[in-house]
């Protein structure tokens, strides 16, 4: 079993899962899309991608603004979990995903990738660190 992690946005979705003890998230890939409101390619890549990795369970960041309210972000990616889950027939956890594209950056200038790529990776290290924090999450309520 394992657990997908995306990050949602207007022309992409970084894409990770985690490895079969669910311990750490690792980077698949960054699936790009036209325009924001074409979207069934994207759900048709994902949902090959959760057969592929057999993937029981999605976690999607929700976009929440600073101030803990819902924006229009927020409001998209809550409507992209409804489809999620009756296309891939999996349940789908939100996740507070504040400040993981600041800290994705900050990632990349600590492990020294160039400015002008940094733009290449920000979305894959994203859905990492949406993942990552919720299986490090479930771990810790196993160990209390």
């Amino acid at each position: 079993m394992r657990i997908m992690g995306l990050d949602f946005g207007s022309k992409t979705v970084g894409v990770a899962v985690s490895d079969e003890l669910l311990y750490t998230a690792q980077g698949v890939e960054i699936i790009r899309r036209e325009s924001e409101n074409k979207i069934r390619k994207t759900l048709q890549r994902i949902e090959e991608l959760v057969k592929q990795y057999d993937v029981q369970k999605i976690v999607l960041g929700l976009p929440k603004n600073m101030n803990n309210t819902m924006g229009d972000r927020a409001e998209k990616s809550l409507e992209f979990k409804e489809t999620l889950e009756r296309r891939c027939n999996v349940p789908v956890v939100m996740w507070d995903e504040r400040l993981t594209t600041v800290e994705a950056h900050k990632t990349m200038i600590t492990t020294g990738v160039r400015r002008e790529d940094r733009g290449k990776y920000v979305d894959c290290i994203a859905a990492i660190l949406i993942l990552q924090g919720y299986l490090d999450l479930e771990r810790n309520k196993q160990n209390v």
